[in-house]
């Protein structure tokens, strides 16, 4: 029987589905993210285990052949501590619902729907046809995608039938999926910047990409320009988004992902050193773009398969560091 350590956070119900879909019996074991003694002494013996954090444990892990991520970030991982036999595997699939909360952001940045809600219901006819002011449209914009991935090819499949042009920015030219209309590599940012509308922050937390984005690059944007990072709060500077965003240096920000977490559902920690709440061109949301059922469905699935996979000594998917064994 083989053994898998899942690491988990309160009620996490990501990972409740898994059992059924296992084709060989396995012992699972689920600990407590904050209880590290009893995850230490499980890691001890255990074939595989699930978590989105690894640092040098300070035990033997002598039978980890598996260490698979529940989501896609690697920026909770320290590769040179994983044991030499191990393999990493990330998953992804969260590029559907994220795609549709940017769009579904975006077409609340141009119509601004949700004010004009809160005026009907108090009688207020202001932003009507009959008093204005009139609120943007999306033909015709221009969306810069930063980090042309898996999320940037999703949002731009959906927004170009909108008339947006797509700009894409990253390492490398993408050779599948949906094209961008222009492409420009990292070097180049600043020309991104100044050429869109809109910016989508999809990069992953490296540490060429912390800080990618600070007062410099703020400066390059229209004054109108929103900016939406569904990546990671750290790849956008902290104070020079707040600063920008309350000196209305730019139009506004979608903020998904952010600088401070909670470690429980009961701890109310803010999500910034900075007061984002207070300023009227920032929506705000508790990094929810990813989480449907239909995700956590689908990313189920793919983590059964791979630990099917481990079972039978079939090569593993999504395998972003290959055990020493395997090479």
């Amino acid at each position: 029987m083989m053994k898998l350590l899942i690491r988990q956070q309160d009620e996490d119900i990501r990972l409740s589905r898994l059992p059924s879909l296992l084709n060989v019996d396995w012992s699972i074991e689920a600990v407590n993210h904050l209880d590290t003694d009893l995850w230490l002494e499980n890691l001890k013996s255990v074939d595989a285990v699930i978590t989105m954090n690894w640092i040098n444990p300070g035990v033997k892990c002598e039978n980890l052949k598996l260490i698979q991520l529940p989501g896609a970030g690697l920026d909770g991982l320290d590769l040179d501590a994983i044991p030499k036999q191990t393999s990493v595997c990330n998953v992804f699939e969260h590029e559907i619902p994220i795609a549709e909360f940017v769009m579904a952001a975006i077409l609340q940045g141009v119509t601004n729907l949700t004010q004009l809600d809160k005026n009907i219901r108090s009688n207020n006819w202001s932003g009507s046809y009959l008093f204005g002011p009139v609120h943007d449209e999306l033909f015709g914009k221009t969306i810069g995608i930063i980090g042309y991935g898996h999320i940037g090819r999703e949002v731009a499949k959906r927004i170009k039938p909108f008339g947006v042009q797509v700009i894409g920015c990253g390492p490398r030219i993408p050779t599948s999926g949906v094209q961008p209309d222009a492409f420009y590599t990292v070097e180049d940012l600043d020309t991104v910047l100044a050429l869109s509308d809109f910016i989508l922050v999809s990069t992953p937390l490296t540490p060429e990409t912390k800080g990618l984005i600070s007062k410099t690059q703020f400066r390059k944007m229209k004054s109108s320009a929103i900016i939406l990072n569904i990546a990671r709060g750290e790849v956008i500077n902290e104070e020079a988004l707040y600063q920008a965003c309350r000196d209305k240096e730019i139009g506004g920000a979608v903020i998904d992902t952010w600088y401070q977490y909670p470690r429980s559902i009961s701890d109310n920690t803010p999500p910034s050193r900075f007061n984002f709440s207070e300023l009227d061109n920032v929506i705000m949301s508790p990094h929810a773009s990813t989480w449907t059922d239909a995700l956590i469905h689908r990313r189920t699935k793919f983590i059964a398969e791979n630990l099917n996979r481990l079972s039978r000594r079939q090569p593993l998917l999504n395998v972003v560091k290959q055990s020493d064994k395997i090479k």
